[in-house]
């Protein structure tokens, strides 16, 4: 099963907001799954902080295991207006620089011959 990144905005500058950015990213999710991959969802990480076991943890091991995940994922799915948020163009540029294959709709993902 090829495991797929998916990027796009989770910051935003309302509570709403943000949760329609985690929203849509989830649901996103959801579909890589029912087309048979392994998504990462980047927007569960707030489960970490509902669920903390007394370790300190921070926007920052978000970021650093979310990487992580990156570096061995099959593809990157970019959500729409993902050129908004600084960590997807991190993520863009990390992704380019690994040769990890790029895509912008599930079209272009379900296209692809891995």
């Amino acid at each position: 099963m090829k495991r797929i990144y998916i990027a796009g905005k989770y910051s935003a500058p309302d509570v709403f907001s943000v949760f329609e950015n985690m929203r849509r990213g989830m649901k996103m999710a959801v579909k890589v799954r029912q087309l048979g991959y392994a998504p990462f969802c980047p927007w569960m990480d707030f489960m970490y902080f509902f669920i903390n076991t007394g370790e300190q943890f921070t926007l920052e091991n978000c970021y650093e295991y979310s990487i992580e995940w990156l570096k061995v994922s099959n593809g990157i799915l970019f959500l729409p207006d993902w050129q908004e948020s600084h960590g997807a163009l991190e993520e863009w540029r990390i992704a380019n620089k690994s040769n990890i294959p790029v895509f912008f709709t599930l079209a272009d993902l379900e296209s692809y011959d891995f």
